[in-house]
């Protein structure tokens, strides 16, 4: 199997596409440690895997729990970062300072916490993957610092890309993925949305989380690969969706 014996860290592993990451590489012969904020759902996620893969608690808002994560793992082959929190739309002219500030802290500045405790373990043809999104290049009206936490992500990539060379850094960027985040959106208006968000793309289909979990394989497994971002969004943004 084309991973059998590495050793991979997820960050958000416990649900959505770090979940279909976890179970796709697991697959393909890798060791797998998962990390998630929330206790029940890492429990359950490491129920539904192989005995090959374990979890631990992360706050990825606190750099000690990181640094932990990374001290515990050791060396390593690949990381990761899916981790996210729900984002509502709204203007920036009604978003307190201190809450638009709280949005970069997951996506963002976590996934900088990550980086910097695990760039030093990854052994020689290792990789580490961000995630971004469409919004990055497609933002809507009151998704300005959404948009910027994206893109930030994504010239973060390229940097680490050239500052962390020959360890590979690549993030992918996907469109609308049908995870657990859609989950407070109350049916039938989740699956009317889903439908708008289908007919955007020139695929007039929604994104599974499974599909991210095959980009995550591919920047893996691909060594002359690295400060990419790959789009991963059923053509929405040819779409202009």
């Amino acid at each position: 199997m084309a991973l059998s014996g590495q050793r991979i860290v997820i960050i958000g592993g416990s649900s959505g596409m770090g979940l279909a990451s976890a179970r796709a590489v697991s697959a393909a012969g890798a060791a797998v440690t998962i990390a998630s904020s929330d206790q029940a759902r890492l429990k359950a996620a490491l129920a539904g895997l192989p005995d090959s893969c374990d979890g631990a608690v992360v706050n990825t808002r606190n750099e000690a729990d990181v640094a932990a994560l990374f001290d515990r793992v050791g060396e390593l082959d690949h990381v990761v970062y899916t981790a996210g929190d729900t984002v509502r739309p709204q203007p920036l002219a009604d978003l307190p300072l201190d809450t638009a500030r709280d949005l970069f802290e997951v996506r963002f500045w976590g996934a900088v916490a990550a980086v910097k405790h695990a760039a030093r373990r990854v052994r020689p043809g290792g990789s580490i993957v961000l995630t971004s999104g469409t919004v990055a290049v497609r933002p809507a009206p009151g998704t300005a610092l959404a948009a910027a936490g994206a893109a930030a992500v994504e010239g973060l990539t390229r940097g680490l890309a050239a500052e962390l060379a020959p360890v590979r850094v690549n993030a992918v960027r996907p469109g609308a993925i049908r995870t657990p985040l859609w989950d407070p959106v109350p049916e039938p208006r989740r699956a009317e949305l889903f439908a708008t968000l289908a007919d955007r793309t020139l695929t007039k289909s929604i994104g599974e989380a499974d599909q991210i979990a095959a980009a995550h394989l591919y920047l893996m497994e691909n060594r002359f690969v690295t400060g990419t971002v790959l789009t991963v969004d059923g053509g929405s943004i040819l779409a202009g969706g």
